[in-house]
């Protein structure tokens, strides 16, 4: 299998699409218990009751979180597979959306996309970054994590990965649209497949 990104769309990839499709059912019942590294922090930069778009929820735990404090959360996947298993944890409907179907403007107060736009090719993630940005409202907050090593590539599942170092992360944010940087933290991680390796996660802002 190819490295490159098969595309299907802006910012998707096929066999990547395709390994949670497969296996949504295990993918969503692993992983560690609690809300994600970040979540917390990330909430409470945030008013009462704002309103978030999760993109990438997965089986569900960090929208879980996030409603059980308060906030008006709306949690996608793009893979209907996983969407139905976050369906089943959180017990209302998640929107099966592609990170290129996000047209939404000003309409957020929050953006968080914990573990997802890792799979978006290079070439694609600046357009995309505009569409978060375009779907925030003025002062809206945006939270990313993606996997480092300055390379681009595919795990031993076939998954597509943009592995960014924090000088290629920042740059794709600069070419994405005018945004402030609030921070941009590295540290070491794990994943599916059970190794530790090299984490990078940005918080930015649409300016007022």
């Amino acid at each position: 299998m190819s490295s490159a990104p098969d595309s299907d769309g802006p910012g998707q990839d096929r066999s990547t699409l395709r390994f949670y499709a497969e296996t949504a059912e295990t993918y969503t019942a692993g992983g560690p218990g609690g809300a994600s590294r970040g979540l917390a922090s990330f909430l409470e930069k945030l008013r009462p009751g704002a309103r978030i778009l999760e993109l990438g929820c997965g089986g569900g735990r960090d929208a879980e979180a996030m409603l059980a404090a308060g906030f008006d959360v709306e949690p996608t996947d793009g893979t209907p597979e996983i969407a139905r298993q976050a369906e089943a944890r959180l017990g209302r409907k998640v929107r099966v959306m592609r990170f290129g179907e996000l047209e939404a403007l000003a309409a957020y107060d929050a953006v968080w996309a914990n573990a997802s736009l890792l799979h978006v090719p290079r070439e694609s993630l600046p357009e995309v970054l505009g569409r978060v940005f375009r779907a925030l409202k003025p002062g809206g907050l945006h939270f990313a994590s993606y996997k480092g090593g300055g390379r681009e590539g595919r795990d031993g599942h076939g998954r597509y990965f943009n592995y960014l170092s924090r000088d290629e992360l920042i740059e794709a944010y600069d070419r994405s649209a005018s945004w402030e940087v609030d921070s941009v933290v590295e540290y070491v991680g794990g994943g599916y497949e059970g190794t530790q390796g090299p984490w990078v996660a940005i918080t930015v802002r649409r300016p007022e």
